[in-house]
């Protein structure tokens, strides 16, 4: 029985031991969270109080406008929000580390401190995938316009398919950026675009050559002749009244 007591004591003392030795550490954590959590709200709301005389917000407008994940997509960026929970999230990462290693708790402060060195690379390579979105967007509405310009049929499918492309290439760059390895993606998506790329210019070069045709037509008939000069074929005759990109009004 004595045995059995000495060992209950003996117990009880090293967890009292334990637990007033990691006292100190304990207090000291939650004394940083605190003091964490009061320099997160200082810095929220003086970083809104920037972001709102920088009109940050008529930069999400602008890009919500150009409808860059699409014209039905219900997606609306708020680069005012993302950027405050960013922020956040750094601070409250950074303080936990440091409440870790008041602890003593090593590990965890080595893994957090691991995943805020990559915070960096993932947030350019989300800048990189949405300002590639953008400028696919741009360039999708710049050939749709052109396209219909010249009266090419199926200008929206060109545009469209021209959009993905380049959606697919900016994504592989994101993807890079972020540390991942594509050079299998990049192999097998390059022969696809090329064999896909080479099928469509025969299919356009073989359905276009009358448009191709008025194209070069036109262009040497503006270097020959003017608007209000009369010509003479063996079909029309008459004075020329306007010049485009692919005809003659006579």
């Amino acid at each position: 029985m004595e045995t059995i007591g000495n060992l209950a004591t003996e117990s009880l003392t090293s967890i009292i031991q334990d637990i007033v030795s990691a006292l100190p550490g304990i207090i000291g954590a939650i004394i940083v969270l605190l003091v964490g959590w009061l320099v997160i709200k200082i810095t929220s709301f003086v970083l809104k109080k920037i972001l709102k005389l920088a009109k940050i917000d008529k930069v999400s407008d602008r890009v919500n406008k150009a409808q860059v994940f699409g014209e039905e997509s219900k997606i609306k960026v708020d680069i005012a929000k993302i950027l405050l929970g960013f922020v956040k999230w750094v601070l409250w990462l950074t303080f936990i580390i440091v409440a870790a290693d008041v602890m003593g708790l090593t590990v965890i402060s080595t893994e957090i401190s691991n995943l805020l060195h990559y915070l960096p690379v993932l947030l350019s390579a989300l800048v990189i995938f949405m300002i590639g979105m953008f400028a696919a967007k741009m360039i999708k509405k710049a050939l749709q316009s052109v396209f219909e310009s010249m009266g090419v049929g199926g200008s929206k499918i060109i545009s469209s398919i021209a959009y993905y492309i380049i959606l697919i290439f900016v994504l592989i760059t994101a993807l890079n950026q972020a540390g991942i390895n594509t050079e299998i993606i990049t192999s097998n998506v390059t022969l696809i675009i090329a064999a896909f790329l080479l099928a469509f210019a025969l299919a356009l070069g073989l359905g276009s050559r009358e448009i191709v045709g008025d194209l070069l037509s036109a262009f040497y008939a503006r270097r020959t002749y003017a608007v209000g000069d009369t010509i003479k074929t063996k079909k029309i005759e008459g004075t020329i009244e306007a010049i485009d990109g692919i005809s003659i009004t006579v």
